[in-house]
């Protein structure tokens, strides 16, 4: 199921790049930012089966914060819940996993608000103002279904 996501979100961005989209800087860091937390919410669940894989995996990937200047150190100590990978780096990113599909939706909301704001790149590249109608209630209505 993950895999398959990615490759949308992949293809997604791939459209993105080929019309333009990047021309449009807040809905594109909206965007960024969500490829990010998607990341995010995909290498804690790799954890979660905890197993030799999701061990070293949590391991390698979270020391690679430790790079960060003057904060890596105690950020990577905050991230683990101790001075080592153990059970409690587990149940943080089990909370982690749990909560950050939350903020996904939320900063899908904020990047469709965005999006609707600068109007969608079409393909053709024409632009006419002749067809188009208020984004309240109409599109509203569309996003809530």
């Amino acid at each position: 199921g993950a895999s398959f996501f990615f490759i949308c979100i992949y293809l997604h961005i791939g459209r993105g790049l080929y019309y333009g989209s990047y021309l449009y800087k807040e809905t594109w860091n909206i965007g960024v930012v969500l490829l990010l937390l998607v990341m995010m919410t995909a290498f804690v669940g790799y954890v979660l089966p905890w197993g030799q894989m999701s061990f070293w995996g949590a391991t390698v990937i979270t020391n690679l914060l430790s790079a960060v200047p003057y904060v890596g150190n105690t950020l990577v100590q905050w991230i683990w819940g101790g001075f080592s990978v153990d059970n409690a780096t587990l149940t943080r990113f089990f909370a982690f996993h749990f909560l950050l599909p939350f903020i996904i939706a939320a900063v899908t909301m904020i990047h469709l608000l965005f999006l609707h704001e600068t109007g969608s790149n079409n393909p053709l590249g024409l632009n006419s103002d002749v067809d188009k109608i208020s984004f309240h209630p109409y599109f509203s209505y569309k996003d809530l279904l």
